[in-house]
């Protein structure tokens, strides 16, 4: 008995041993940071100066909440987010349902939907980019559609087109990501129960509503929460944008207002008091969203 529980405590030892590497560098550049970025908050600091920082309280939180700059960047993102949190899950939802009722070519269709997220931020808004211009593909497929000739519909200058450009983008990069993850929870759900419920009569449709989508509840939370984070921490798409010659202020998301604070105005206690209330943000709908799913269990 002795010598079982002393394997064990080898075994233990040898396993944290392990993650030590893993810990520590998590600890140096995810934990450090968030932390020093409070600390910052609460001092006033400029970035090129070589004073140390000085304590200045609420002082940066007050200047936020009553910077115009600030609140037209929370309405950015979530315009952003509310744009493309919901046909994110929506379709990829459809798309991973109609995968899996194939029975040919679920690999390649799968490799296909993937595809775009294997590009970086910058490649594929790059890409966009020249299909957003005046003689791009966009404005040739929406004359086409619209049955107008010539017309330039100013995805780049006009604010709700550039809101819409940058969904575009967003959504065409990751809704392959979410959709594999879909098929992965559709998977799991036991082929018995499928079989069960097309013996008692239950259709295609009344199967994948009554049978799949509530075993996959997990997988659906899974993503929203994915969903979320991904949209409110978005950045390279609009900085892209930006540079290339689009107007700030309809997509000065928060995260590309930190970037200007800090690199453009040098003010890094501004951009890291942004920071904390952009990870309270996240934090709160990321919990509000598992409290409201946790009133039900899934059970096969």
């Amino acid at each position: 008995m002795c010598s079982v529980r002393g394997v064990e405590r080898k075994k233990a030892l040898w396993g944290f041993i392990f993650t030590v590497p893993a810990i520590v560098f998590f600890a140096i550049f995810n934990l450090y940071p968030i932390f020093y970025a409070v600390w910052m908050s609460f001092h006033r600091k400029d970035l090129l100066s070589l004073k140390p920082p000085r304590f200045v309280g609420l002082a940066n939180y007050v200047y936020l909440f009553t910077s115009e700059s600030f609140w037209n960047s929370l309405k950015a993102t979530f315009i952003f987010a509310a744009g493309t949190f919901v046909p994110m899950v929506v379709l990829s939802l459809v798309f991973a349902a109609l995968i899996v009722s194939r029975k040919r070519l679920q690999r390649f269709l799968q490799m296909v939907y993937y595809s775009p997220a294997v590009l970086s931020s910058v490649v594929a808004a790059s890409i966009w980019l020249l299909m957003f211009d005046p003689r791009g593909l966009a404005n040739q497929f929406l004359n086409f559609l619209l049955n107008t000739k010539g017309v330039d519909y100013r995805w780049l200058a006009n604010e709700n087109m550039l809101r819409l450009a940058t969904i575009i983008v967003y959504f065409w990069k990751y809704v392959g990501y979410f959709t594999i993850i879909f098929v992965a929870g559709m998977a799991s759900v036991p082929r018995s129960v499928h079989e069960a419920a097309t013996i008692d009569g239950a259709t295609k449709w009344q199967d994948f509503w009554y049978i799949t989508l509530p075993l996959i509840k997990p997988t659906t939370l899974l993503v929203c929460v994915m969903t979320t984070i991904q949209c409110l921490r978005t950045f390279s798409t609009q900085y892209l944008f930006v540079q290339g010659g689009a107007p700030l202020k309809p997509i000065d998301v928060i995260a590309l207002s930190i970037y200007n604070t800090a690199i453009r105005d040098h003010r890094i206690d501004r951009a890291s008091a942004m920071s904390v209330l952009l990870l309270l943000i996240i934090m709160s709908l990321s919990y509000l969203q598992m409290k409201i799913s946790k009133s039900e269990e899934v059970s096969y």
